[in-house]
């Protein structure tokens, strides 16, 4: 790994996670009554909660609506959690602000072009495998895997 990119990891107490396409697959399945289903894999949630063990903290930031994820975030006891956000960049400020950090204190994980601005602002950025290429391109690090896949088997 790229001696600037562990200077960078080294400096982290926040994680912010995109959720469709990085902590899922992207897919939405929906039943006849609505009800929304999505896989997460068991590895990423792990890999979270060994962070959070080493007091790095976890919060969420999607632009969809789901119960789903609102239970997926109490399981893994990720208390930060902003959804139906159409502006990342005003609410990164506002998470900022929350928890007294300074963006190169925080690193953001995304997969499509409405992650660049908070990309772009936090002390590491990184994208999963099957993000837009705009995005792998603005980032300083890329997963092998890609989202919702079990984190990235080189580790970091």
């Amino acid at each position: 790994m790229k001696k600037n990119i562990k200077e960078k990891l080294k400096r982290i107490k926040l994680l912010i996670l995109d959720v469709d396409g990085v902590m899922t697959d992207g897919r939405i399945i929906m039943d006849d009554e609505g009800h929304e289903i999505k896989n997460f894999n068991v590895r990423d949630g792990h890999g979270l909660k060994i962070l959070q063990r080493y007091g790095i903290k976890v919060a969420i930031l999607t632009g969809r609506q789901s119960k789903v994820v609102e239970h997926r975030a109490k399981d893994l006891e990720i208390k930060d959690v902003y959804q139906k956000v159409f502006n990342k960049k005003e609410v990164f400020e506002k998470i900022l602000n929350k928890h007294k950090l300074s963006p190169d204190e925080t690193a953001f994980i995304g997969d499509d072009i409405v992650d660049i601005p908070v990309l772009r602002r936090v002390g590491f950025s990184a994208a999963v495998a099957d993000a837009a290429d705009v995005v792998t391109k603005s980032v300083d690090y890329v997963a092998r895997n890609r989202g919702g896949h079990g984190g990235d088997k080189r580790g970091l």
